[in-house]
């Protein structure tokens, strides 16, 4: 058998094996039976010549090879997507699909009420948001348009920076009340401090931008910034939060503005071959401008 026989298919059910570990799950993750998913891999393994998976106590792990064609299927997978997105609508109308991809805190916590009153004016329109804090590859199409924390270094893309998003200090008052608030950077050692547990693509930014702050030196660590958002709301801790959102959340102090602000470089992206589509520029636009005020918003006085 030659890979040229190779289906979508037998694609689509490897990802799905490799995301899940095993075939019984996978199966049902593609409402399949198990027996039909089994034969897609046994047909593809002969399609490229050797076995994808071994099986182990904890399931079925990837072989090299499986590692090693990864990529290739997972770029299928989003061009798959990418394809039925863009039949869901005609190119001048505002109806069809429009997948987004942002940064945890942003996908979550903003991009619902930026887009609803989109969604308000052409009920045509339907959204896929992907909140992630990789970077999604737009040339890939794993998304139709990306909100970025840091300058886009891909060419063929539309990019507008709409501003800087401000980080800074901030606890629940709360928590202010039950433990005092620090006058100085060097009063931050008694607080119970909430950070990260790995050094993610936002720490290394922020360490560029000259953050000082270990590991060892938190009391929470989590390297989802939404469960560090959630922990500084829940009265927890000190923790960095945008300062946009604190503000929001009117429960929030923030500390030390002269000693601790960081801005992050925000920009609006899309593949400049989708602005002829009329519901992925208008998109793009309305983003561009919700991002806009937003930021801008933050930097009015409280």
């Amino acid at each position: 058998m030659s890979i040229a026989t190779t289906s979508w298919d037998h694609i689509r059910s490897f990802l799905a094996v490799l995301e899940e570990g095993s075939l019984s799950r996978a199966a049902r993750s593609l409402s399949l039976t198990q027996p039909t998913l089994s034969r897609h891999i046994d047909l593809l393994e002969a399609s490229l010549g050797g076995p994808l998976f071994t099986r182990s106590p904890r399931g079925l792990l990837p072989t090299d090879k499986a590692r090693m064609i990864e990529p290739y299927a997972r770029t299928i997978a989003a061009s798959a997507a990418a394809m039925i997105r863009a039949a869901s609508g005609p190119l001048s109308e505002m109806t069809g699909a429009v997948r987004i991809s942002a940064s945890e805190v942003v996908g979550i916590e903003l991009l619902p009420g930026m887009l609803a009153p989109l969604r308000e004016a052409h009920p045509g329109l339907s959204f896929e948001i992907v909140p992630t804090n990789q970077s999604s590859d737009l040339l890939r199409r794993d998304a139709d348009i990306a909100i970025r924390m840091v300058r886009p270094q891909q060419g063929a893309l539309l990019a507008r920076k709409v501003g800087n998003v401000e980080l800074g200090l901030f606890a629940h008052r709360d928590y202010l009340a039950r433990h005092g608030t620090p006058k100085r950077l060097s009063d931050m050692a008694g607080h119970a401090l909430i950070g990260f547990d790995h050094e993610t693509v936002s720490v290394q930014a922020l360490r560029a931008m000259g953050l000082t702050m270990d590991r060892a030196d938190f009391a929470w660590r989590s390297d989802s910034d939404l469960a560090q958002l959630r922990l500084v709301l829940a009265g927890a801790g000190i923790g960095v939060c945008q300062v946009g959102l604190a503000r929001r959340a009117g429960s929030m102090v923030r500390l030390l503005p002269e000693e601790f602000s960081f801005g992050l470089e925000t920009w609006i992206t899309m593949h400049e071959e989708l602005k002829g589509v009329a519901r992925m520029k208008a998109t793009f636009d309305h983003l561009a401008e919700a991002m806009s005020a937003y930021i801008l918003d933050q930097e009015s006085p409280a």
